[in-house]
């Protein structure tokens, strides 16, 4: 499946819809060129949970943490990874549980080292609106993304 995604308040609107139907030891991955939305996309799913705070891409620190009473929430970006064994030497593996989800930049710079995505959302510019096509990996991916396709986001 795919959306056309016309603006940013769009963008963080699509962010807590998924937000409304993930749950907890999920993987979702954020594949893109720059500027496409990906930290603007996990903006709104934080605000999903009910995050107020100011959400910046960890670029440089790899990785922010977000902790709700239920679960925790994990955003890498890894954009500036160089050799996929970093990923390994910052101890990637230990995030990933069932008490919390991973939403992951540019996975592309990690494979082999960070497991299979839940869903993968592979998002794209289309002149001043973003394409976002839809993967899912696992029955709950699924039943997410058909969740998602009948809202409009206009």
């Amino acid at each position: 499946m795919q959306l056309t995604i016309p603006t940013s308040d769009a963008m963080e609107a699509l962010g807590k819809s998924l937000a409304n139907v993930s749950s907890a030891g999920m993987q979702i991955f954020l594949s893109g060129e720059l500027g496409t939305g990906k930290t603007t996309l996990v903006r709104g799913f934080l605000h999903g949970f009910g995050y107020s705070g100011k959400v910046k891409s960890p670029t440089y620190t790899l990785v922010e943490s977000y902790s709700f009473e239920a679960l925790s929430i994990y955003h890498f970006d890894f954009y500036r990874i160089s050799d996929p064994e970093e990923v390994e030497s910052m101890g990637y593996r230990e995030y990933p549980d069932a008490d919390a989800i991973c939403l992951i930049e540019w996975p592309e710079k990690a494979y082999g080292y960070i497991g299979e995505p839940d869903l993968l959302l592979t998002l794209e510019h289309q002149s001043d609106s973003r394409i976002i096509k839809f993967t899912g990996f696992t029955e709950q991916a699924t039943s997410m993304i058909n969740t998602v396709s009948s809202v409009n986001f206009l």
